[in-house]
């Protein structure tokens, strides 16, 4: 058993007040180790720390913010293979996952934001000129828009990538000069004080970054509600998110909530089907259908219906499902025994709603030990289905099928989520016209691919605000605006 963990709190690493609970591999059931229940008072201590750190820090150099990133993106590189083997193991991601899309991507966008540190935060707005008045004298009035940071924020983080999810919010905010308390998904947090490690050695201040974890939601429902905080970052469920937000609400503290998604994929009758369907099948693959972007529902014209049945099918019998950490497994395990038995449950309403299970739909055979779920195609769905409406974060794909074009965006377009859809069309020029009617955050077109400096976020139920590239930055910063007299 590895030594149990320690919270980190202004800079030292203290002992939990409520103890430990264990971490659990998803796919052996093994424990990976012991992480620490905060109580209510180490959280407050925490933003306290946070608070108590963020004058200095606000006001540190961009240079000396940027050489910390990237010292601390140095280290985590120079433990990458340590990182990536504990990533696997308590999140159950294959090792290429874990490797190339946790590990990496954490560290790339560390760098991302040292960069970032020393982009330009002052615009000059064009001089006005205004008249005599009870304002004041004639005159030209100059003025100069600035981002200072937020102040204290708590980054709440998900279970599916507990390298890429933090490393995303921790980055720029720290960039932006704003302070964190870090509180990670009870799943899969060692990962997250590896970060911290990797920071506290690259030097980061006292008090500037600070983690605590809880099994239960105790230890989150405090990083909310303290009074210390200025701004919640969350990544995670619709209705986790509408709670968090109203207690932000109270204290009109700031807000970026990056929360579900049902992901519509609209393949027109002239779409390439074989490019189709190696963009949809990686629901059944990627993170094992646990990622708020996958696109989760088919939207399919008539007259390729039955030939994207087809091929979808025979993508997802191909798909090796096993132990994340052997050679050329695609498809591991979902993060709980909780979480398998939701995404069962809802395979099981599917058939009661009336859609036909083509594939998958039972666990897989040969897997005792860990929580396996088989990659899953329901068709002759119609899109008031439970199964089509919500989001059930795991390897199933539902199928609706649509007449014409019109149809198509209507149906996309009739669901709470809008985080990112998508279009197949041979027609490039059509996919467009399509794409810009799409009630989305974001749309792919021929592709599942993201440009990571493009904005990122949702419509509707899917969240609030938007990050990734510069738009993180100005996500941890509100703007100022400065005017004087020419």
């Amino acid at each position: 058993m590895t030594t149990p963990q320690r919270l980190f709190i202004g800079g030292e690493w203290t002992e939990p007040d409520d103890g430990h609970y264990e971490v659990i591999n998803p796919a052996t059931e093994d424990v990976v180790g012991l992480a620490p229940e905060a109580s209510r008072a180490q959280v407050y201590a925490a933003a306290a720390a946070a608070r108590g750190a963020f004058p200095a820090w606000s006001r540190t150099r961009p240079e000396e913010r940027a050489a910390i990133l990237d010292r601390a993106a140095d280290l985590m590189q120079r433990d990458f293979a340590a990182n990536a083997a504990l990533a696997r193991a308590e999140s159950g991601a294959t090792t290429g996952t874990a490797r190339s899309m946790q590990v990496a991507v954490g560290a790339a966008r560390f760098r991302r934001y040292a960069r970032g540190a020393l982009e330009p935060v002052e615009e000059a707005i064009p001089p006005q000129i205004n008249e005599a008045g009870p304002m004041g004298r004639a005159g030209v009035f100059g003025a100069l828009a600035v981002r200072q940071p937020v102040g204290v924020v708590t980054c709440i983080t998900s279970y599916n990538n507990p390298w890429a999810n933090p490393a995303g919010k921790v980055a720029p905010a720290l960039a932006m000069g704003n302070t964190v308390v870090v509180k990670p998904a009870p799943q899969d947090p060692l990962s997250v004080y590896r970060m911290a490690e990797a920071l506290a050695e690259a030097g980061v201040p006292e008090g500037v970054v600070n983690v605590v974890t809880g099994s239960g939601p105790a230890a989150g429902e405090a990083a909310v509600d303290s009074p210390d905080v200025d701004m919640v970052s969350f990544t995670g469920s619709t209705a986790v998110g509408q709670r968090i937000a109203e207690v932000c609400g109270r204290g009109m503290k700031r807000q970026l909530m990056e929360l579900g998604g049902k992901g519509a994929a609209v393949v027109l009758d002239d779409a390439d089907l074989d490019a189709a369907v190696a963009g949809i099948g990686t629901t059944f693959s990627f993170y094992s259908g646990q990622i708020c972007t996958a696109p989760t529902r088919v939207l399919v014209q008539r007259g390729v219906h039955g030939a994207l049945i087809e091929r979808l099918t025979a993508y997802a019998g191909h798909l090796p499902v096993g132990d994340p950490a052997a050679k050329g497994t695609v498809v591991g395990p979902v993060i709980s025994a909780a979480h398998r038995d939701r995404i069962e449950s809802y395979v099981e309403l599917g058939r009661k709603e009336g859609a036909r299970v083509v594939t998958g739909g039972e666990r897989p055979a040969g897997h005792d030990r860990g929580f396996y779920v088989a990659p899953t195609l329901l068709a002759d769905c119609t899109n008031d289905m439970r199964v089509v409406r919500e989001e059930i974060f795991g390897p199933v794909v539902v199928v609706v099928p649509f007449d014409d074009e019109e149809e198509g965006i209507a149906l996309a377009n009739d669901s709470d989520y809008g985080l990112i859809d998508y279009v197949w069309s041979g027609d490039v020029a059509r996919a467009f016209g399509v794409a810009r009617r799409l009630r989305a955050g974001g749309v792919g077109v021929n592709t599942i691919g993201r440009n990571m400096e493009a904005p990122f976020g949702g419509f509707k139920r899917s969240g609030v605000g938007r990050d990734v590239g510069s738009y993180a930055l100005h996500a941890y910063s509100e703007l100022q605006a400065i005017v004087w007299p020419g």
